[in-house]
C-alpha cells in the first residue's frame, strides 16, 4: 500500500512516501518560515520524483500532535483536502508515539519531551517497546521527570532546553541519536493498521492539542 505521511508538528518537516515497509522516498525540511511555505510543493516534488500521480496513492498519514498548533493545522488541512479529493482513506499518529518508536529498545523506558513553551513540555512515558505507559499530557518539565529512575532513554526537541533538569533528576539518563525528521516513521506505524482498514475519513480526523492555544488581547491603545 502506497502511504504519503506528512509531519508539521516540529520545526523539522517532512514528507514520505511509504510502501510497505519501505520508504521510496523523502523530503525534508527545516522550516523557520513555516510549513505551509513549503508543504503543497514539497509533495509535489516528490510524487513527481517518484513517477506517481496523486492518484497513486493509497492512503495518508499524517502526525495530530502535539505540536505547534500553526504546523498541526498546515499539516491536517493540507492531508485532509488531498485525501478529500482522492477518496482516501486517513490515519493520524501521535507525534509522541512517532518519537517513542525512533528510540524503541534504547531503553527499558522512554521519555519524548517536545517543547510546548511557557516553561512547560508536552510529555508521555513509554516501554521499550514504544508501548504507552500512561497518558499524554502538557506538564513543567519537573513534573514530567517526577518518579524517573534508572536508564530512562529521552528524545525530542525539548531535551537539550532542559538537559540539566533531566541530568539532575535522572543521573542514568540515556540520550540515544534519533531520526528528527518523522515522516517516513509515522508512514511505517500507520501502514498495518490502514491494511487491517482502520482508516477514517478524512473530516474524522482530530488534532491532538493537550491544552488550548496560547491566544493573548491586544493591549489598549
Amino acid at each position: 500500500m502506497r502511504i504519503l505521511a506528512v509531519d508539521t508538528t516540529t520545526p523539522r518537516g517532512s514528507v514520505a512516501l511509504v510502501d510497505g515497509d519501505a520508504t521510496a522516498g523523502e523530503i525534508r525540511l527545516r522550516a523557520p518560515s513555516g510549513h505551509s511555505q513549503w508543504l503543497v510543493s514539497g509533495i509535489e516534488a516528490l510524487l513527481q520524483h517518484l513517477s506517481l500521480a496523486p492518484s497513486d496513492v493509497e492512503a495518508f498519514a499524517v502526525t495530530t500532535g502535539p505540536g505547534s498548533f500553526t504546523g498541526l493545522r498546515v499539516g491536517l488541512s493540507t492531508v485532509q483536502g488531498l485525501a478529500l479529493a482522492a477518496d482516501r482513506p486517513c490515519l493520524g499518529v501521535s507525534t509522541l508515539d512517532a518519537l517513542a518508536l525512533s528510540i524503541a529498545g534504547r531503553g527499558p523506558v522512554l521519555v519524548p519531551l517536545m517543547d510546548a513553551f511557557r516553561d512547560e513540555v508536552f510529555t508521555c512515558r513509554y516501554d521499550a517497546a514504544a508501548r504507552p505507559l500512561g497518558p499524554a499530557r502538557a506538564t513543567p518539565v519537573g513534573t514530567a521527570l517526577e518518579g524517573l529512575a534508572g536508564p530512562v532513554a529521552f528524545v525530542g526537541d525539548a531535551v537539550e532546553r532542559y538537559r540539566a533538569e533531566i541530568g539532575s533528576a535522572c543521573p542514568d539518563a540515556l540520550f540515544p541519536n534519533a531520526e528528527p525528521f518523522l515522516a517516513a516513521i509515522v508512514g511505517r506505524m500507520a501502514a498495518p493498521r490502514l491494511a487491517r482498514g482502520e482508516g477514517i475519513a478524512p473530516d474524522a480526523l482530530r488534532p491532538l492539542y493537550l491544552r488550548d492555544a496560547d491566544i493573548r488581547k491586544a493591549a489598549a491603545s
